[in-house]
């Protein structure tokens, strides 16, 4: 049976290597990526993120992060499952505790960047409801693919709010 789990510090290690197996797979490992891997809990944890981890039979077989980027934006990073356990909705259960957190916390939008190789998670996210958006100015130069999910209603406007003040409007990712 599979668990969803929270992130723990002793995951650290394993939380890397599911990661840098897929990126340097697909030859998109950057520097960005070894500063998350390397200090997830400093880096996604600590401002306001998390990371679920899924479990089977007491091993880690896949993981996904929820980075907190605005007051109600969130970013998903990180999620993959290994080879071996894939087509099992193993990313799904994943992708939805990581929706269900952002909106559990408040999130407006949920957001990913992504790279055009890796078609198949593209297409789990379009089926979870993301939609294409213009790419934004990131520290992931190889990331071609940029997708939101809104998650709740939107902010509500006062009369001394414009458009600007829209927490996590502007946001780069």
């Amino acid at each position: 049976m599979i668990s969803i789990i929270p992130f723990e510090p002793i995951f650290t290690s394993v939380f890397r290597r599911l990661n840098m197996d897929w990126l340097e797979a697909y030859a998109l490992t950057e520097a960005h990526d070894l500063v998350l891997l390397d200090n997830p809990v400093n880096e996604i944890i600590d401002p306001g993120g998390c990371i679920f981890l899924a479990a089977e039979g007491g091993e880690i077989i896949g993981c996904a992060g929820l980075m907190k980027t605005g007051e109600r934006d969130y970013e998903l990073v990180k999620m993959t499952v290994v080879k071996a356990a894939r087509g099992r909705g193993i990313s799904k259960l994943l992708l939805q505790r990581c929706i269900d957190q952002a909106r559990e916390n408040g999130g407006y939008r949920l957001t990913l960047l992504s790279n055009h190789q890796l078609t198949e998670a593209i297409s789990l996210y379009t089926r979870f409801g993301f939609t294409h958006i213009p790419m934004e100015p990131s520290p992931f130069a190889l990331a071609d693919v940029h997708m939101q999910l809104l998650i709740s209603a939107a902010p509500e406007h006062t009369e001394s709010s414009s458009p600007a003040a829209v927490p996590g409007e502007g946001q780069t990712n």
